[in-house]
């Protein structure tokens, strides 16, 4: 399971992989729900749930109840990208509730630690390099 921790202040976004045996803290949580971020190597912070994904890359949506994948009619939002106005398409979705089947989990800082997150999460070389030589 991935983290994708998200800082207002400064605008970027990080990336840290959940341990195996941290996943149960985060199972159960709703998007909208708040957890401290010390088990995931944030000491201090507390990050709040923005959304996520499942392992095939369903988004999770707040308004689905549950841990289920529904296939609901979409005018907006998450998984959903109109071309026209009005326009609707019934498209599957994840819910609301994280899941063993979650593979992301999208959040974003709520209240910040001691350390800023650049210190934390220092991006290994090798990191990047795709979209780098995509430029070229």
């Amino acid at each position: 399971m991935k983290l994708v921790i998200g800082d207002p202040a400064s605008g970027k976004s990080y990336t840290a992989e959940v341990p195996k045996g941290s996943e149960g803290l985060l199972i159960g949580k709703k998007v909208g729900d708040s957890f401290e971020a010390g088990a995931f190597g944030a000491a201090g912070y507390t990050l709040k749930i923005t959304g996520g994904s499942d392992m095939s890359g369903f988004p999770m949506r707040h308004d689905i109840d549950g841990p289920r994948r529904a296939k609901v009619l979409l005018s907006q939002g998450p998984g959903f990208n109109s071309t026209q106005k009005g326009e609707r398409q019934r498209r599957v979705v994840r819910g609301k509730i994280i899941s063993d089947q979650i593979e992301q989990i999208n959040c974003k800082v709520e209240t910040a630690g001691p350390k800023p997150l650049n210190e934390l999460f220092v991006k290994k070389e090798g990191e990047g390099k795709k979209k780098e030589e995509g430029k070229k």
